[in-house]
């Protein structure tokens, strides 16, 4: 602003002025015009997010490559993670402001059913949607019915959390008991997956682009975790309650970005910039599996959830798979003991 001004006074009177005098004006300025950068740049809010890799973070690449976050006003710090052991520890500890998770893994820490040694956590809380986690169950080359899967190993994140109970129902409603196979907690999904490759276990439950790229080296996905269950609430953007209460605006300020994010990816004419994000932050993608994770999380019937909404009777299901498979056993059927919407819909009246 104050060097296009000075530039514009300059023209008018390039007659009546010293270039000497002027040139020097304007080395005076350059500081000035630098640090007023600098301020702006200072004034962003930060939050630093920890995320699962995987292309289901594709509105957060999408939010910060094209500059939604500071639009907005905010400086997002994105953190990967190892597996929801070392995410939630970190989540109660503070380390990090927000999670990208599995809505059970809320549910698991607000009732003391966690995997990891850190004891109830009614502070968890998620405060807004993503997707139904593109759940596949992915298995070796060798494995061509369920029937196969008798006396294999499976893997999961952690067997508490997670998606261990959507790969335990998924094998029930198909004839299998626990007894039938092993389970083996392997970390997440990029380590499951190089797992998958190395055969240390016969099957996992995958997302994209790693169900498609398994599929492309011949593996074999037995199972669509939405065609088999229904409704289900995956990803969320989870907080702890004191921290949203302190950070409103920044919180606020996260989910407008976000969900607009999501409504950029929808749009058919964003297609090829997209899809250049995508393989931007996911070097290992080629085009042609990069096409493939656009068709599968941005399919209209089972893509991100539009506008980021919270998928209420999905995480009913969530609950009632909590309330069979988890230890010790409770009944849990109250959605909103889990999920705030204040925020959610304080940034939708802002849209």
């Amino acid at each position: 602003m104050l060097l296009n001004s000075l530039i514009k006074v300059a023209k008018l009177r390039l007659l009546h002025i010293n270039l000497p005098v002027f040139t020097f004006a304007c080395l005076l300025f350059i500081p000035l015009i630098q640090n007023l950068h600098h301020a702006q740049a200072a004034e962003l809010a930060e939050i630093n997010l920890n995320v699962f890799p995987g292309g289901f973070n594709w509105p957060t690449y999408v939010a910060q490559d094209l500059g939604i976050f500071k639009s907005r006003g905010l400086q997002v710090n994105v953190q990967g993670t190892k597996g929801s052991v070392f995410q939630m520890t970190d989540l109660s500890q503070g380390k990090f402001d927000i999670a990208m998770t599995a809505i059970d893994n809320v549910v698991a820490y607000v009732e003391g059913q966690g995997e990891a040694p850190i004891g109830p956590q009614p502070e968890f809380v998620a405060i807004l949607g993503s997707d139904n986690s593109f759940l596949s169950l992915v298995c070796t080359p060798d494995i061509k019915t369920f029937a196969d899967l008798k006396g294999k190993t499976l893997s999961v994140d952690a067997r508490t959390t997670g998606y261990a109970f959507v790969l335990f129902d998924i094998l029930e409603r198909n004839n299998l008991n626990p007894s039938d196979y092993g389970v083996e907690t392997a970390g997440g999904m990029t380590q499951r997956y190089n797992s998958l490759l190395d055969k240390k276990h016969t099957g996992t439950m995958l997302s994209a682009p790693f169900n498609i790229l398994a599929k492309q080296n011949g593996y074999t996905q037995l199972a669509s975790a939405i065609d088999v269950l229904g409704s289900y609430q995956g990803n969320v953007a989870a907080t702890r309650r004191s921290w949203a209460e302190k950070n409103s605006d920044k919180l606020v300020a996260f989910i407008r970005s976000y969900t607009e994010a999501i409504d950029w990816l929808y749009e058919p004419k964003n297609h090829d910039e997209a899809v250049k994000i995508l393989r931007a932050n996911v070097p290992t993608l080629t085009p042609e599996l990069a096409e493939n994770t656009y068709a599968e999380l941005l399919n209209p019937r089972s893509g991100f959830f539009k506008k980021g909404a919270i998928d209420v009777p999905g995480i009913r299901t969530v609950l009632a798979l909590r309330s069979k498979y988890a230890l010790p056993h409770k009944d849990l059927n109250d959605p909103l003991k889990y999920y705030d919407s204040t925020y959610y819909n304080k940034a939708m009246q802002l849209k």
